[in-house]
């Protein structure tokens, strides 16, 4: 996409002169804690710098104009201030009504339509959070044409509620937290119950963050994710049978260890055991990023692989592939799937001057045993959600 045109394109959609408002929302990637949100445990992610634009101008009346530079086929989507409600036929701009409808709900006035553009630069179905990032480009852009203050916890808050409530995913707060509070250079060390936060620095001076699109679609995803999600539920009974305790993530290693044996079930011991240790490895990644010591976080993204692989069991064969074939390469120091598992994508930290040495060489592993290539980016570390000069729109 010629970066030029998206102004173009707002100015010929909406045939407008002026020049609208910028917005910027991240995608997020998870460094490492997966599988620990829904058992009370920690996790930790980053703000990526492949995310949402969106260009917007605030209208005169009540009408709401959406479009997608992704999704131009679906042409431009129409709604009325007055009926914000979801509608199966409104495709993707369902997720800024829901945003807008919840802000309204949430009592900020927002009281006349917008025309507004959107164009992501999110690879599709690489599981790196492409809805919250829809959902908080909305959010600052509803703060920046209205003249809003939002707290940017409370916007966080209603993204999320956008995704449960509105359309309907019951899925929990990290991915909108990543892309609202993202800070550059750093990942954010999140309990996703209590929704304490630490920012840790992630000083990539040698190294960049390589991400690694499976290309496989993730059907088995959602019914897997409901069956782990129960067996952890079960384990947790067991253990409460002579421990007080609400979640996994409150007990440390050496009290799981010491415990195990209440745990009826061997595969739900498998599955309590990974979203232990799991998020003990959360907490030794923020000490080891806070010394500066990135090669003892690499060992943890490789424990955590393991730990998916061995006692989660979401990996699959691709993602085993490439992190298997990630291992062997030079200048590597870690690498791991992100996300549910079941194909998405891993991540790896890799030395700058052997990445293209290392694209080439898991690439060829990758095509060799599943018979399709994957696809690489390299992501930096960037601020969250946020207003930006119209020039930045110009330089993408």
């Amino acid at each position: 996409m010629d970066t030029f045109n998206l102004m173009e394109e707002f100015k010929t959609i909406y045939q407008t002169t002026n020049t609208p408002k910028a917005f910027f929302a991240p995608g997020r990637i998870n460094l490492i804690g997966e599988h620990t949100d829904y058992n009370g445990g920690h996790v930790f992610p980053a703000s990526i710098s492949s995310g949402t634009y969106t260009l917007a101008q605030k209208r005169e009346d009540q009408k709401f104009r959406f479009y997608s530079m992704n999704l131009a086929g679906k042409g431009v989507i129409e709604c009325s201030l007055s009926d914000l409600d979801f509608k199966e036929e409104d495709s993707w701009a369902n997720y800024p009504k829901g945003m807008i409808q919840h802000l309204i709900k949430a009592g900020y006035n927002i009281t006349s339509g917008a025309d507004i553009l959107y164009y992501g630069n999110i690879p599709n179905s690489a599981g790196l959070s492409s809805s919250a990032s829809i959902e908080l480009a909305t959010g600052v852009l509803a703060e920046g044409l209205y003249d809003l203050e939002i707290n940017r916890v409370d916007m966080v808050q209603i993204g999320q509620k956008v995704e449960n409530d509105y359309i309907g995913v019951n899925s929990g707060i990290m991915d909108q937290f990543a892309v609202g509070m993202g800070k550059e250079n750093h990942a954010i060390l999140l309990n996703c119950d209590t929704l304490e936060y630490h920012y840790a620095p992630v000083e990539l001076t040698e190294h960049i963050i390589m991400i690694i699109n499976t290309n496989k679609s993730r059907t088995l995803a959602d019914s897997e994710y409901n069956e782990r999600r129960s067996q952890c539920e079960k384990a947790l009974g067991d253990l409460q049978t002579e421990l007080s305790i609400d979640s996994l993530g409150q007990l440390t290693k050496e009290t799981f260890d010491n415990n195990q044996h209440l745990i009826k079930d061997d595969v739900d011991r498998k599955r309590a055991k990974h979203a232990v240790y799991e998020n003990a490895r959360t907490l030794e990644a923020l000490e080891k990023l806070q010394q500066g010591d990135l090669q003892a976080f690499g060992q943890l993204m490789y424990a955590s692989h393991d730990s998916l692989k061995n006692d989660y069991e979401v990996t699959g064969l691709e993602l085993d592939t490439i992190v298997d074939a990630a291992r062997k390469q030079e200048g590597v120091l870690g690498a791991r799937m992100t996300g549910a598992g079941f194909g998405g994508c891993a991540i790896a930290i890799v030395e700058t001057n052997k990445a293209e040495a290392f694209k080439k060489n898991v690439n060829s592993i990758y095509r060799d045993t599943i018979g399709y290539d994957a696809t690489f980016y390299t992501a930096s570390i960037k601020d969250g959600a946020k207003e930006i000069n119209i020039e930045e729109v110009l330089a993408i």
